[in-house]
This record gives structure tokens, sequence and C-alpha cells, in this order.
């Protein structure tokens, strides 16, 4: 029974990370594919590039929830048989969420980088690691006005203070295992995923942050 809630937590998780709002947002709203513009991501940012503000602050805010629901469904199906079954269920469909944007079953695998959703997962795990990447993020972003390096930025402090968090319980914080693991291994996804975006950003090449609107 574990296992099969585990595997229920999963697809739930990957479908839900499937559903690319950028992409819904940009062909309803806009009559285009965000995908085909830009930087080619299906993500936040390249929704602001291309479609201005508006759109953008949706799309973050719709992959942010898709992340926050998927984990609260799982850790609800999991509770069913155990406070720590809900824990490691909640951990893997963030997981799976986070793999679902970057590689959506229904968009040809082809979708976002992680930031709005690993926020999501981020607040799941405990609100105030959520403070402290979205912290870093907008003060690395004032100072650069470059949204990659922010975000790389904010991966990494997600991989150091769901560590210390776990670890050393500063300020209270008491996240899990599962939790601290999933807080381990997004980072990884999401920098992997800027890969690019990181070469760029060693041969100076990297463009900094602008709108069309």
């Amino acid at each position: 029974m574990d296992i099969a809630l585990i595997i229920i937590s999963v697809a739930i998780g990957y479908l839900l990370g499937s559903v690319s709002f950028s992409v819904i947002v940009s062909k309803i709203a806009y009559k285009g594919d965000v995908r085909e513009h830009g930087s080619g991501n299906a993500g936040a940012t390249n929704m602001a590039r291309v479609y201005g503000l508006k759109g953008a602050i949706f799309v973050l805010l719709a992959d942010f929830g898709k992340c926050v629901l998927s984990m609260f469904l799982a850790k609800i199906i999991g509770e069913t048989q155990n406070f720590t079954l809900g824990n490691i269920c909640m951990a893997v469909a963030g997981g799976a969420c986070l793999i679902g944007h970057a590689f959506p079953l229904f968009f040809k695998f082809k979708g976002g980088k992680g930031i709005s959703v690993g926020a999501g997962l981020a607040v799941m795990c405990d609100w105030r690691v959520l403070l402290i990447i979205l912290g870093v993020f907008i003060i690395v972003v004032l100072i650069s006005k470059i949204v990659s390096l922010s975000s790389v930025c904010a991966a990494i402090a997600l991989f150091i203070s769901g560590l210390v968090f776990y670890f050393t319980g500063i300020f209270g914080g008491a996240i899990t295992l599962p939790e601290t693991i999933l807080c381990v291994l997004a980072p990884v996804l999401v920098i992997w995923l800027h890969r690019q975006n990181i070469a760029r950003l060693v041969k100076g090449q990297e463009k900094k942050l602008t709108f069309k609107k």
C-alpha cells in the first residue's frame, strides 16, 4: 500500500507539473507560443520578456500553485497511512512536479527551468526557506539585473538552507529527512537546467532583464 501511494503521489506531481501555464497563456491570451520567441524557454521570465509582466506574473503564480497543490494532495494521501508516509509522498510529489515542469508530458517535454516550482516546494517544506531563497533572488536580481544568475543563487540557497534547517533546527526550523532530500536534489536539477545560462554568464554574454511591455 505504501508503494502504491508513493506512485500515486509521483503521478499527481508529474501530471500537474506538466501543465505548462506559460504555453497555455501565450496561446490563449497572446495567440502565440512563448517557446517560439525570446529564449525559447516556457517559463515566467521568458513570458515577461516576450509578452510583458502581466502574463508573466500570472504564469509565475500558477506554476507556484501547481507545486503547492500537488504536494498538499500527496501529503493528504500519504497521511491516510501515517505521518511519515505523508512527508515522503509530499516530497516525491514536489520532485515529480519539478520534473514535469521541466519536461512536460503535454507539451513535447519542452518546459521551464523550475524557479517558480522551486519556490512552491520550498514553502511546502518550510516557509522560512522560501523567505531565504526569495531574499537571495531579489538581492541578486537588483544588483545584477540577470534573472538566470539570481535563479542559480536562489537554487544554491535552497540547497544550503535545507541542510542547515535539518541539521541545526536554526530559528526553530525543523524539516523532515524527505523534505531535506528534496531541498538538496531539486537545486541540482534547476542548476542543470540553467547550464546554458551559466556558460553564457562565464563568457559575459548573458542578457540582462528587459521587458517587451
